[in-house]
């Protein structure tokens, strides 16, 4: 008798070459077969009139062939006549055929044959038809339920994976499946065997709503099965780094209150509530994995100041990790703004400096005289050692790997607290979901006294208007950037490099200072050149997206961004970050090439009717969805089975309760969830 954990190299006809192909789309045993969902249905159940069928759609006609011809066109094809008792006609093509198949096809045969309809030169069509030779006793192609389609993988066919899948239900009919979601869901859901048949082999009948509903809550059921074994992925990740060990921050309001009285401003309730919520964590003796999210110029900066302030008066060092130079030059200047008055060390480090300047910071950072440690990715290498790391701070987040962030934390004195930044806020079915195992706090409201930017879309022939805008904007003391999407000529992509564009921008206002800054650029000329735009020597930057992020200088009050529709959606938003940033009204112009997409079109719309940073966040999650905006990062929501972070958002909440009581329950009961729906380790089926 065979199991459901029984390897598939046991099913009949499966060789070692298909078994290697399953391995690889995550299927190592008969259960895994069972959650390899069908992802459309083909309708099977009756035969359609063929004065019914409509082009376009999937349908099974029962004809007879009337004539067949092989015509000797350019592709060779063979066609056959049907006909229906009203004399209607369809004509059916094979481009590819053999004399066998050719044989086989006679006049006054009945046929069957399923296919999508098209419309063709004499009426309708169908191109290389699934059939059936009744009047030759093959069998029919009606069935009884749905027929499944499944997703599949190159060398392995839908006959093939149909059967094997069959073949899986046919054990599960004889076996006991683990059910523990059973007793948590209400009594109206199916069980997991009646959802599983009911997925892979929908029932038709004369009550379709009834039919329909039963799917619709069948699907829903694995649905949040799925998320629950994602949940649970992440709560037990969460509670094994609770578990260690960390160091426990005495609070201390002495530099605390210093900064305050210090600061030209007061800061926000929500920025009041974050460092509350920091606080807290870095006074426990578990280790803080906290997101600190908010929306562009919301103020996360001077929270991580407040943090670093807690480190340095329990005599702690604190690691700032950017992702660029350019953003690591800003905070070396925004940190130092904050933390030199109060008499504390700073050091930084990226991979730039000379041998002297590199073995200078290398001699503060391991002698813990600096005590505040900012710098990029030459913050992981081998010679950089701590005196005594007790906090890491990682700014845009997404773009550094969770190896990276543990090669930083093991440079620490036990095991780190961490702060971990984004750049633009994470929609909250994500934060609920993709970054659960992380505690989160969110800066929800912007400092007072910053006014909305206005944002505007031009098409691109309508650059003489930008150009007088950007006269007038530099007559009244502003600065202005505009943004290029490339450095190269690309007359494939239609966009404007930067280099022409600057030639082209200083040869229109000979009486503004038009510099270029890109990413081919070294990083001396290039912090060369944000130096001078922020000390306002230069009137206008031009600018690959290298300034996309960090970038912070208040008299900046126009932002142009060329071919605006080849951005995403935060993307923009975090250019159009750039200004907006002191007490002058500014404006954000997105230039586009005409024709525009329908997904182009909602992007601009969005940014032009809102400044709201959440709102455009949960926009851009429901146009890329979530594979796009996590990458490779977080590859289990991106690559779930039958859920849908953006559709199925709405059971978080119920699924959370339901990961929190599974956490109550076994741990090997935890772990088949959990196997169940993760994509799965090669090595945890080596031995099978």
């Amino acid at each position: 008798m065979q199991h459901l954990s029984d390897p598939i190299i046991s099913l009949h006809g499966l060789g070692p070459k298909a078994q290697e192909k399953l391995n690889a789309i995550g299927i190592y045993n008969l259960e895994h077969l069972l959650f390899h969902l069908p992802n459309r249905y083909q309708n099977k159940t009756h035969f359609t009139p063929l004065a019914q069928a409509q082009v376009g759609s999937e349908v099974l006609l029962e004809l007879t062939l009337d004539r067949i011809e092989v015509l000797n066109t350019r592709q060779r094809q063979l066609t056959c006549h049907l006909t229906d008792d009203n004399n209607r006609s369809l004509l059916l093509r094979f481009f590819h055929f053999n004399q066998y198949q050719k044989q086989q096809l006679t006049r006054g045969e009945l046929i069957q044959c399923f296919g999508e309809v098209k419309i063709g030169r004499s009426g309708l069509e169908m191109h290389h038809p699934e059939y059936r030779l009744i009047s030759k006793g093959q069998s029919s192609l009606i069935e009884k339920t749905l027929s499944p389609i499944y997703p599949l993988t190159a060398g392995i066919h839908q006959p093939q994976i149909k059967k094997w899948v069959d073949f899986a239900l046919e054990v599960l009919e004889k076996s006991t499946v683990a059910d523990n979601l059973q007793p948590l869901t209400p009594s109206s859901m199916p069980t997991l065997k009646q959802a599983l048949n009911t997925l892979h082999h929908p029932k038709v009948d004369d009550n379709t709503d009834q039919i329909a509903n039963f799917r619709h809550i069948s699907q829903q059921r694995l649905i949040i099965e799925e998320l629950c074994a994602q949940q649970l992925s992440l709560l037990k990740l969460k509670n094994e780094r609770k578990s260690k060990k960390s160091n426990v921050f005495k609070l201390s309001n002495q530099l605390t209150s210093q900064l305050t009285s210090q600061l030209g401003f007061a800061l926000t309730n929500a920025q009041q509530r974050s460092i509350s919520e920091i606080n807290a964590d870095l006074s426990s003796n578990h280790p803080m994995l906290r997101l600190l999210q908010g929306d562009v110029g919301s103020g996360k900066t001077i929270v991580a100041v407040f943090a670093c302030l807690q480190a340095v008066e329990n005599e702690f060092q604190t690691a700032i990790m950017a992702p660029t130079e350019i953003l690591a030059h800003q905070h070396i200047r925004s940190f130092n703004d904050y933390l030199a008055p109060l008499g504390i060390c700073t050091a930084f480090l990226t991979g730039s400096q000379n041998a002297a300047q590199r073995n200078e910071q290398l001699a503060l950072i391991r002698s813990g005289a600096a005590q505040v440690v900012i710098g990029t990715h030459a913050l992981f290498q081998a010679a950089v050692e701590f005196k005594k790391l007790g906090l890491v701070i990682i700014d845009e987040q997404h773009k550094f790997g969770v190896h990276q962030r543990l090669s930083l934390a093991q440079k620490a004195h036990n095991t780190p607290h961490q702060l971990v930044m984004t750049a633009t806020p994470i929609p909250r079915s994500l934060t609920m979901s993709a970054y659960a195992d992380l505690d989160s706090s969110i800066i929800d409201e912007l400092p007072p006294g910053r006014k909305p930017i206005e944002t505007i879309a031009l098409a691109s022939d309508k650059k003489a208007k930008v150009l007088e805008k950007i006269k007038q904007v530099c007559a009244q003391g502003n600065q202005v950037y505009w943004v290029c999407t490339l450095i190269e000529e690309s007359e494939v992509l239609r966009a404007q490099s930067a280099i022409d564009t600057q030639q082209y921008l200083q040869e229109n206002l000979t009486d503004l200072v038009v510099v270029l800054i890109h990413g081919k650029m070294n990083k001396h000329e290039k912090n060369d050149i944000m130096l001078r735009f922020s000390a306002g020597e230069i009137h206008l930057l031009v600018a690959t997206t290298v300034i996309e992020v960090g970038v912070n200088v208040p008299n900046a009050s126009l932002m142009v961004i060329e071919n605006s529709e080849r951005l995403g959606l935060a993307q923009l938003h975090q250019l159009r970050g750039r200004v907006g940033r002191g007490s002058i009204v500014s404006i954000c112009i997105l230039m586009y090439q005409p024709p525009l997409s329908n997904n182009a079109i909602q992007r601009l719309d969005i940014l032009r009717q809102t400044n709201d940073g959440f709102k455009i966040a949960n926009k851009d999650l429901e146009l890329r969805g979530p594979g796009e905006i996590l990458g490779t990062q977080q590859t289990g929501i991106a690559n779930m089975k039958i859920a849908n972070i953006v559709r199925d958002g709405y059971l978080l909440k119920q699924v959370n309760d339901y990961a929190a009581e599974f956490l109550q329950f076994d741990e090997a009961i935890q772990q088949a969830l959990i196997n169940r729906w993760i994509t799965h380790d090669k090595a945890q089926y080596a031995n099978t």
